[in-house]
């Protein structure tokens, strides 16, 4: 018994000793005293939240020199008080285990294991059961949320915080008299100082009566901004106002205000005031009605105050409305709209924004309904297409409706598994319109198409054959007579075979050159050759034209192709195409496609519509334009596109494009020439280049320019410049634009303001910037 009594009197006087020197290890977990013994079992089933924190239900005693008294706990020296949840570090701490509350003072530091937030403090208190503190003349960071999407500027920056004392209540923190910045401290680009600044992290920061400050100047003074801090914020408020300057329309100054109807919907109104030519809106709706349906709408209109061109006040103002929507109706049954208004031509090209809208002569609005399965599938077409004519009066145009067309169709599927023939399908019934200022048909002239094919292929050695045959009826409940369409129906019946020729491709492998930075390169040629019968249209011209089902004629044609190709192997084995030329021409034996082209005019039919995006038919002719195509790919990318006509001897069209981007540098290069006889398509010979160095999120200076420039008419169309200059945490944007459209002559300032990880602030819309 004495010798028990012994080892126990020495093993106690360890313990005390123990008790008293600076640990050299990290120390065991010590239970939260008192707690009921249920909720602690089950708080210390759940993981912690950061890893080697004690679970939940303990906490972590450091310092160089500890004390314990009852349920205080007195640490000096380096002293550390850690739960699952936070850890506090300072020279002293003082820590009441029944309180819950720790006094922590000199060189206070504190880390929220939940969302990352660390402080820094003169001294404070926190209460570890509540998650409550108070610290006094702290400062800090936060971790960046970065929302990575086009045209807003990304940091990984953690947002600064200083401030005279901030309290933590659970979830929220409170800094007094202080400011916020995501620039790198000291020094910061920009800062928002304020007296209050209530920040839920994850959720929102609120700043009240602050003042926005650029490099030590103040900027703008706000009564309370709001910012969400969640991954997807959908709030209420007053869009960023913003100004701007326009040789054309004067100054502009414009606000706007978003609202989150819910959930599900949300609306934007803006208004900007052109001094020069009034009050522009634009009103824009999103909704989800439910998860198999969602829509957008979007409203511009002006009020123009109008222009003096000569000595005639001009009024351009007018209204674009467009919708889009889709819905899933279930049984394989689908709905797309997309609807577009346009009041008049000559308000998009004088209000436009984007040189493309500009130039584009057309206005479509298309709704369908659609459903496919197996080899089959149905559509109800809705259809509106208006085509302006560029003449002195832009508001000249053409219009096609389908109001509606039932189409069915069958794609090619096996008639009898034993043999190698396909049956496929092509129908539709319609009621159609078509009005141009010469005439226009009835407002519903009904169109019955059906076209049956039948096509087979075999195979040998190389060398491949497909021949086709197909019929087509077509029924039309109206027709054209002289300048006029009138009701007399016509039924038009064709018959079409075809057959296409490929012969075995010819390939050879040899040694790269040096430049290509490959060893091999593989040359290959392809041939291939095409019949083409069809008869039976014997009244082309009294077909009235809707689309391309319409300008189908007789014809008797062969086409020929020749195709170089050149594959090289890269270093990880992927085989890339790096050029290919393909040539291809026609040849007619019936130069005027059954009585369906005529002498002196345009024309347009199915054999030309489908070889080359040019007219070349002015007149019967033997033989087709040689079209050639042309690509490169290897460290730029290089496209000519060209047709060659013998009958003229030069090339009537080209389109040329190439591009060259390593890292920030990267230029494009465009032209386009047309000279052909102005009677098939208006001359034009137009050349465009982008060019600069930088990139969306690139630091420092970045600088770019795009220009078309028209040849004939020695006038620069349109013309961008932009610099930008990024820091760690910010970007200033400048852009001028010039517009030169002949009925339009401007030039505009832009000027944007971009916060990383924020948003972007100014009249620079995230569509409209190089980078």
């Amino acid at each position: 018994m004495g010798t028990v009594l012994r080892l126990l009197s020495v093993f106690s006087v360890t313990l005390a000793a123990l008790a008293f020197q600076p640990p050299t290890s990290r120390p065991p977990y010590l239970p939260v005293p008192p707690q009921p013994a249920a909720a602690l079992l089950s708080k210390s089933k759940l993981k912690p939240i950061h890893p080697n924190a004690p679970p939940p239900g303990f906490f972590r005693t450091f310092a160089e020199e500890q004390e314990k008294s009852g349920d205080e706990y007195q640490l000096r020296g380096n002293a550390e008080l850690e739960t699952s949840s936070m850890i506090i570090k300072a020279d002293e701490i003082d820590y009441d285990g029944e309180t819950k509350i720790a006094t922590a003072r000199g060189n206070v530091r504190f880390e929220s294991y939940a969302n990352g937030e660390r402080i820094q403090a003169d001294h404070g208190d926190y209460n570890t059961d509540d998650e409550t503190g108070h610290f006094f003349d702290v400062s800090g960071t936060s971790p960046a949320k970065i929302n990575a999407r086009p045209g807003v500027l990304t940091s990984s920056n953690p947002f600064y915080f200083e401030g005279k004392s901030a309290d933590k209540l659970k979830d929220k923190y409170i800094l007094h008299d202080g400011l916020i910045t995501d620039c790198r401290m000291p020094g910061a680009w920009w800062v928002l100082r304020g007296p209050t600044f209530d920040v839920i992290p994850g959720d929102r920061a609120i700043a009240y009566r602050s003042i926005f400050w650029m490099r030590g100047i103040p900027i703008f003074y706000a009564p309370a901004f709001y910012k969400s801090l969640k991954k997807n914020p959908r709030r209420s408020g007053l869009l960023t106002p913003n100004i701007g300057n326009s040789s054309r329309r004067g100054k502009m100054v414009g606000g706007g205000y978003y609202w989150a109807i819910n959930r599900s919907y949300d609306l934007t109104y803006r208004a900007q005031y052109f001094s020069e030519r009034g009050v522009a809106h634009t009103v824009d709706m999103r909704g989800k009605i439910n998860e198999h349906t969602d829509f957008g709408a979007v409203i511009y209109g002006v009020n123009d105050k109008g222009i003096m061109i000569g000595d005639t006040l001009t009024k351009q103002g007018g209204v674009l409305a467009s919708f889009t929507g889709r819905s899933s109706l279930g049984h394989g049954w689908e709905a797309r709209a997309d609807i577009n208004y346009l009041s008049s031509f000559t308000f998009r090209q004088n209000f436009t924004e984007s040189f493309t809208e500009a130039i584009f002569a057309e206005n479509t609005s298309t709704a369908f309904l659609t459903k496919h399965w197996s080899s089959f599938g149905t559509n109800i077409v809705f259809d509106r297409a208006e085509v302006f004519q560029i003449t002195t009066n832009n508001e000249d145009k053409l219009i096609t409706r389908k109001l509606p067309e039932v189409q069915f169709i069958t794609r090619e599927r096996r008639i009898w598994d034993k043999l190698p023939v396909y049956f496929s399908l092509d129908s539709a019934a319609g009621l159609l319109q078509r009005q141009q200022p010469l005439y226009q048909t009835r407002d519903f002239v009904d169109r019955i198409d059906f076209a049956p094919r039948v096509m087979t292929a075999a195979y040998w050695k190389g060398f491949s054959i497909a021949p086709a045959f197909s019929f087509r009826e077509t029924h039309y409940g109206s027709s054209f007579e002289g300048t006029q369409a009138n009701g007399n129906n016509i039924l038009r019946s064709s018959r079409e075979f075809d057959i296409d020729f490929s012969l075995p491709s010819f390939a050879r492998t040899f040694k790269a050159p040096k430049w290509t930075g490959v060893d091999k390169i593989k040359h290959v040629i392809e041939t291939r050759a095409s019949y083409r019968n069809i008869a039976g249209v014997d009244d082309f011209a009294k077909t009235l034209r809707f689309d391309e089902v319409d300008i189908i004629s007789n014809t008797n044609e062969v086409e020929v192709s020749l195709t170089n190709r050149f594959f090289v192997k890269g270093k990880d084995g992927n085989v890339n195409e790096l050029f290919t030329w393909e040539l291809a021409q026609r040849r007619y034996f019936d130069p005027t496609f059954g009585g369906a082209v005529e002498p002196g005019r345009r024309n347009v039919v199915l054999s030309s519509a489908d070889f080359t995006g040019f007219a070349f038919l002015d007149g019967p002719r033997s033989y087709s334009p040689v079209t050639s195509s042309i690509r490169y790919n290897y460290k730029i990318n290089l496209e000519w596109r060209a047709d060659y006509d013998p009958l003229r001897q030069h090339i009537v069209n080209s389109g040329f494009s190439a591009g060259y981007r390593s890292d920030a540098y990267f230029i494009n290069v465009g032209h386009s020439q047309v000279r052909s006889d102005p009677l098939l398509s208006a001359p034009s010979n137009q050349f465009n280049t982008q060019f600069g160095i930088g990139k969306e999120n690139r630091r420092g200076w970045n600088a770019g320019a795009s220009i078309f420039y028209d040849y004939r008419k020695q006038v620069m169309q349109f013309a961008t410049s932009q610099v930008t200059y990024n820091s760690d945490c910010c970007g200033f944007s400048v852009q001028y634009r010039r517009f030169n459209l002949g009925n339009r002559d401007e030039n505009q300032f832009r000027l944007a303001f971009a916060i990383a990880n924020i948003g972007t602030f100014g009249t620079l819309k995230r569509q409209e910037r190089m980078f």
